[in-house]
């Protein structure tokens, strides 16, 4: 799916790019030597059209791959993205007179990227969900391990492939998840032909008694892709199923960088764009701390600090805004929090509905504590106990914490061990894959969560499970977070 997100992307830029010398065309009359002299050289100033209008697409979260496709809400987004991107050229303008274009320009540049995009984006959704674009794939087990699998692949999602059907191992209990079963006397490598598969993912629940080493070589030496369900969970999902885990897959597995060129890398970018953002968002903590002071009538602090959990398991105290009544945790125990949590105070509640009670990080990220992007650092009550119930859970340690993170991106807020689970799914996958341009995107895509106030992922969250004590999920998080 990413592929295809990729050259949506790279579509959308032409848009973008065309849109404005459209825009200005249309406005001097085709003109384009008048255009020329009157407004200046507009190929750079089409670059930088584009790249605003990118940045306004992806903040908006128009290239999740797992959103939600709704016509209306694909074209209030678009319209919400060109409006921002609109706002934001009036910005530059303002400060860089020399560089404006024109408002008449600039509108129409607009409204034909609108409807580019528009259209772009239907034309995609309709080729990407045909059949001709997915890639049908066999999953070889039909055990615990297979139907775990197909839960995750209804979680995340089937738009760039498609299950064709499953085949019996031996040695398993057949699962009524594992369907369709095809059931056949061929070797893997002709029923795979019969069934036009592209990709056998291996999904046994035991491959030490009848691992099919000789049919899944001729399938990989006959071209076809053959994966492990944790790598092909990976790459379609974002995460990394600790359920199905070998230890083997991490240790002889790619990523999990941690070179010295890439500290100092992260650790320049979270030192520069900490300064940044402290400047701008300065104001915004003087008003909510204003806020809670008066709410509070001026008892306690506006600050709060809480132990958590940072690299290699060191603990550290973590500053906030404080968003609860100042006997939250009067008796001295963690608690997990409810987004209706009683404790919540009315002013509390907006600032963390836009995540203004996490600035304070900022000091936290300048003192080396914590870094702008990373997993959420967790209270050691709950480490505690989460380590010893979920495995790899000390693995999310390896790196710094973060004030932004791919597991708050694709998943609501943690209110449970079995929510803490799925968590760690995608922050083994952060961990794993972590760099400059992935920070980035995490970031830019942050933007969407303060925009829009948004709670919760674009992904919906698994049912509920027995082990859930509540009779309905709801959007809740630990206490403090």
């Amino acid at each position: 799916m990413r592929k295809y997100i990729a050259c949506l992307a790279l579509v959308e830029s032409a848009i973008g790019f065309g849109s404005y010398f459209l825009g200005v065309m249309v406005r001097f009359s085709g003109d384009l030597a008048a255009a020329d002299h009157l407004v200046g050289n507009l190929l750079p100033r089409s670059a930088a059209f584009t790249l605003v209008l990118m940045v306004a697409l992806v903040s908006a979260g128009l290239y999740r791959s797992r959103q939600r496709v709704l016509l209306v809400g694909i074209i209030l987004r678009l319209g919400a993205a060109v409006i921002a991107a609109g706002l934001a050229d009036a910005t530059v303008y303002y400060l860089f007179p020399s560089v404006e274009t024109g408002r008449g320009a600039q509108a129409l540049a607009l409204g034909a990227a609108l409807v580019g995009l528009a259209i772009a984006r239907l034309a995609f959704y309709r080729i990407v969900d045909s059949r001709l674009f997915k890639r049908k794939i066999l999953i070889y087990g039909h055990g615990s391990a297979a139907a775990s699998l197909a839960r995750q692949c209804a979680e995340i999602g089937r738009r760039s492939f498609e299950i064709a059907g499953f085949v019996i191992a031996a040695g398993e209990q057949s699962r009524a998840e594992c369907t369709p079963l095809l059931v056949s006397s061929t070797p893997l490598l002709e029923l795979a032909r019969q069934h036009h598969i592209d990709e056998v993912v291996v999904a046994m629940d035991n491959r030490r008694e009848s691992f099919p080493t000789r049919d899944l070589l001729d399938c990989r030496m006959a071209g076809l892709k053959v994966s492990e369900s944790a790598t092909f969970l990976e790459r379609e999902g974002g995460k990394i199923d600790v359920g199905v885990l070998q230890p083997s897959w991490l240790i002889f597995g790619n990523g999990f960088r941690q070179g010295t060129l890439d500290r100092i890398v992260k650790r320049t970018f979270d030192v520069s764009a900490s300064l940044v953002l402290l400047m701008v968002t300065l104001p915004i903590w003087t008003m909510a701390a204003a806020a809670i002071y008066i709410e509070s009538k001026g008892k306690g602090s506006v600050f709060l600090r809480q132990s958590r959990v940072g690299l290699h398991g060191q603990l550290f105290s973590m500053l906030k805004l404080r968003s609860m009544i100042l006997e939250a945790e009067s008796d001295g125990r963690a608690r997990w929090a409810s987004a209706a949590d009683p404790r919540i105070t009315r002013v509390g509640a907006i600032i963390r509905r836009f995540r203004i009670d996490e600035l304070p990080q900022i000091v936290n990220i300048l003192k080396g504590e914590m870094s702008f992007v990373g997993p959420r650092p967790e209270r050691p009550q709950f480490v505690e106990t989460l380590r010893h119930q979920i495995p790899f859970y000390q693995e999310r340690h390896c790196i710094k914490p973060g004030l932004a993170g791919w597991a708050q991106l694709c998943y609501p807020y943690a209110s449970s061990i079995d929510d803490a689970r799925q968590k760690l799914y995608y922050d083994l996958f952060y961990v794993k894959n972590h760099g400059p341009i992935f920070d980035l995107l995490i970031l830019v895509q942050t933007l969407e969560v303060v925009i829009w106030g948004r709670s919760r992922s674009v992904e919906s969250p698994p049912a509920a499970t027995p082990a859930d004590t509540t009779p309905q999920r709801v959007k809740t998080k630990v206490a403090g977070l």
